[in-house]
């Protein structure tokens, strides 16, 4: 692996996008330790670290930016969330499916919808870090009376922050190594993981030796079920044009076992953690307030979080595949599976592989995002609260991901890369 690193770096083109990659991401950092005009940090910094799930999750996937009230505080979110709902979308609305079927014109048009919807969702958040700040001690915000002209300074430059993450996640995808979006979010987890480990240490050092070790485990078994594949055989008839003959060749349909990778995730903490941002406007009403905390923390949180993950599991991959329109693809290619009659069959076939191989994903899925928040409220730890199996599971596919493009490039190449 050492070597393959060495040979892109001794490759003048790969050594200019992996240098480009991360001139972008320090740039990201930077932006992410300078505060908004108008606001105390520290003040901030207080109401988020002692915050529960929501402020806490979103500090996290913003690499600290929220405690700093930075001007990267939304970080990637806003367009994550834009881009999950315009995927959500094309099963729904003819349009955008029409769109996704259009090819690289179709795609822009997808691509350039989701700027604007992230744009309009930084401009919802920024209005809801205000009413958080805003509200009183009393009911877990800052009571800190903001003018309008400082109202706005905020909401312009959270926005503004906003629109050049998602500028500088682009640029890495089109001129980097990587995916740009998973890159930043990459490289916001990791930049906790140092001030995280002294915490943890703080607290109980033989507790954090062994969080550490059970993270490698974790880590393992991650990259174990992300690899995991279930392959239909497909075989292709063959087919005679003029001279030549085509087909007769076998090949397989990979199906990921954790097709949805950490989307199910992401769903189900957006809601479970809708009620707690409704709550932030309506202090005084008692019973949504009660409301609000039960699904932010305690075992019904933790039921609920397994059950939305499971589902959102079956819901996503039913949306990115669709065996219907595979089984067809192959009717009109000639291929067909060993002992299952084309057409309707085959789709059923599909399926119920399909079914079955999401099931342990699911569950591994669901394991990995609850256990983390069973063991902190058992011990406190710091370090399982930040570095739970969400951020793992996010770490060890973006690692393995970029690991695969400069693979690809190195074999375009013809260099060995980090598999022989």
């Amino acid at each position: 692996m050492i070597e393959a690193i060495r040979t892109a770096l001794r490759i003048p083109d790969l050594r200019k996008k992996i240098l480009f990659t991360l001139a972008i991401i320090a740039v990201y950092r930077v932006g992410a330790h300078i505060p908004v005009p108008g606001v105390n940090p520290s003040d901030v910094k207080d109401l988020v670290t002692g915050a529960g799930t929501a402020l806490g999750l979103l500090n996290l996937f913003a690499g600290g930016a929220l405690e700093n009230f930075a001007i990267f505080a939304l970080g990637i979110m806003p367009y994550i969330t834009a881009t999950i709902i315009m995927q959500l979308l094309q099963a729904v609305v003819p349009t955008i499916e029409r769109w996704s079927k259009e090819g690289e014109a179709g795609q822009r048009k997808i691509t350039q919808t989701a700027r604007y919807m992230t744009l309009v969702i930084a401009l919802m958040e920024s209005f809801g870090l205000l009413t958080v700040f805003q509200a009183p001690a009393s009911a877990g915000g800052l009571g800190v009376d903001f003018d309008l002209l400082t109202e706005i300074v905020i909401v312009i430059s959270l926005i503004a922050g906003t629109a050049a993450v998602m500028w500088m996640g682009e640029l890495i995808t089109q001129r980097g190594i990587g995916n740009g979006m998973s890159l930043l979010i990459f490289a916001s987890i990791v930049s906790r993981f140092p001030q995280t480990i002294i915490a943890s240490f703080r607290v109980n050092a033989w507790l954090m030796i062994l969080m550490l070790a059970i993270a490698l485990f974790v880590v393992a078994a991650v990259v174990f079920i992300e690899r995991g594949q279930r392959r239909i055989p497909v075989q292709y008839a063959k087919r005679v044009v003029g001279r030549r003959v085509y087909g007769g060749v076998g090949t397989y349909i990979p199906l990921k076992v954790n097709g949805a990778n950490v989307i199910p995730i992401i769903f189900a903490s957006s809601l479970l953690l809708f009620p707690t941002t409704i709550a932030r406007f309506f202090t005084d009403v008692a019973w949504l307030q009660r409301f609000a905390t039960a699904m932010s923390a305690g075992w019904m949180h933790i039921t609920l979080y397994a059950i939305l993950i499971v589902f959102f599991a079956y819901f996503y991959t039913a949306l990115v595949f669709n065996p219907i329109e595979t089984s067809d693809n192959l009717r009109k290619n000639g291929g067909f599976i060993p002992g299952v009659r084309p057409g309707r069959p085959t789709a059923q076939y599909i399926a119920d592989v399909l079914n079955r191989i999401t099931l342990p994903g699911a569950l591994f899925l669901a394991a990995i995002a609850v256990a983390p928040q069973m063991v902190f409220q058992q011990t406190g730890d710091p370090l399982v609260q930040a570095f739970g199996g969400t951020s793992i599971l996010i770490m060890v596919g973006v690692a393995l991901e970029t690991m695969r493009q400069l693979e690809s490039q190195l074999q375009m190449r013809h260099y060995d890369g980090f598999f022989k």
